[in-house]
């Protein structure tokens, strides 16, 4: 299984920017497919996650504001990111678990956004 993310970049504070992850290799409807992001010096953290059908988990400093999606016939999790902060710059991952038995994890290669007053 393997993960490809895009859209990351450079916006002022208080802009939006849309991140994507294509997942390929595996059946998308079997795997959880999550967003974290990491700064240097702390720990990834979650950003947001959602099954397959439409359950959703967000971190609290971007709850209101980024909301994920998925498109399960294009195989593709989305990351809208609104009203965007300074403290939103970081590196952002795409993740997705599950599977089939034994599950794994799998990480993308991350794409940075950098936010800017």
């Amino acid at each position: 299984v393997q993960l490809a993310e895009s859209g990351g970049g450079s916006v002022q504070s208080g802009g939006s920017l849309r991140l994507s992850c294509a997942l390929s290799g595996g059946k998308f409807s079997l795997y959880i497919m999550g967003w974290h992001r990491q700064t240097p010096g702390k720990q990834r953290e979650l950003v947001a996650d959602m099954t397959s059908v439409g359950r959703t988990n967000y971190g609290d400093s971007v709850t209101g504001r980024f909301t994920i999606s998925r498109d399960n016939a294009k195989n593709t999790v989305y990351l809208q990111m609104n009203s965007l902060k300074n403290e939103d710059t970081a590196v952002y991952y795409c993740n997705a678990r599950g599977g089939v038995f034994p599950y794994v994890e799998v990480w993308g290669q991350g794409t940075l956004v950098t936010v800017s007053s």
